[in-house]
C-alpha cells in the first residue's frame, strides 16, 4: 500500500518550463500544411513579382510585355475558390501595390471584383476543369489589361491606338500563365488537394 501511494505521488510531472514558442502552438499537422502551403504562394508570388521587375519588364514585343504577378493572382485564386480565393487575391494585390508594381491602385480592387465576379460565373455554370479555370483566368486577364487601358486613356496616360499593346499584353500573359498551372496545382496539393481535375 506504501508502495502504491509513492507511485502515485511520483506519477504527475508537471511541463519542462524551457519549451519554445513553437511547441507551445499545440498546431494540427493539417493546420501547419496548411499553412505551409500559403506561405509558398506567398513566396512563389514574390518570386514572379521579382522576375517580372527584373527580367521580363526587359522583355518586350512590339512594345508589349508580360503581367506574371497579375497572372498567378489571378490563377491562386479561382483554383482555390471563392472563399480561400478571394482572401489570397486580397492580400496579394495588395502586396503588389504596395511593392511598387502595380500601374495604379486601382488595381487591388480590379483583381478582387474579378477573381469573385469570374470565380462566380465559373461556379454557377461550368464544371471544375482544366479547361474552365485556364478560359476564366484568360478572360480575367484580358478584362484586366482592358479595364487597365480605359482608366489610362480616362487619366490621359495613353492614347488610343495603344490598345493593341495592352491586348498583346494581356495575350502574353494568358500565355505565360499556362506553365504556372502545374505549379500551383502542386503547390495546392500540400495539405490535401482542393480538387481534382
Amino acid at each position: 500500500m506504501a508502495q502504491r501511494r509513492r507511485k502515485a505521488k511520483y506519477e504527475f510531472k508537471p511541463d519542462p518550463k524551457g519549451t519554445n514558442y513553437l511547441k507551445r502552438l499545440y498546431m494540427t499537422r493539417l493546420q501547419r500544411l496548411t499553412i505551409l502551403k500559403w506561405a509558398t504562394f506567398a513566396m512563389t508570388g514574390i518570386f514572379l513579382l521579382v522576375v517580372q521587375d527584373v527580367i521580363m519588364s526587359e522583355v518586350r514585343f512590339s512594345g508589349a510585355t508580360t503581367d506574371l504577378p497579375v497572372a498567378f493572382i489571378l490563377l491562386v485564386g479561382l483554383y482555390e475558390g471563392l472563399e480561400n480565393g478571394s482572401v489570397f487575391t486580397l492580400a496579394a494585390s495588395l502586396f503588389y501595390w504596395f511593392s511598387g508594381s502595380a500601374p495604379t491602385p486601382i488595381c487591388v480592387a480590379m483583381l478582387c471584383i474579378l477573381v469573385i465576379l469570374v470565380g462566380l460565373f465559373r461556379q454557377l455554370y461550368w464544371h471544375r476543369s482544366f479547361a474552365s479555370l485556364t478560359l476564366c483566368v484568360s478572360v480575367a486577364i484580358m478584362l484586366y489589361e482592358m479595364i487597365l487601358f480605359v482608366i489610362g486613356l480616362i487619366s490621359g496616360l495613353t492614347i488610343l491606338p495603344r490598345i493593341s499593346v495592352f491586348a498583346l499584353t494581356g495575350a502574353m500573359t494568358c500565355i505565360t500563365m499556362l506553365p504556372m498551372y502545374p505549379l500551383v496545382r502542386l503547390i495546392s496539393k500540400i495539405g490535401g488537394e482542393s480538387w481534382k481535375d
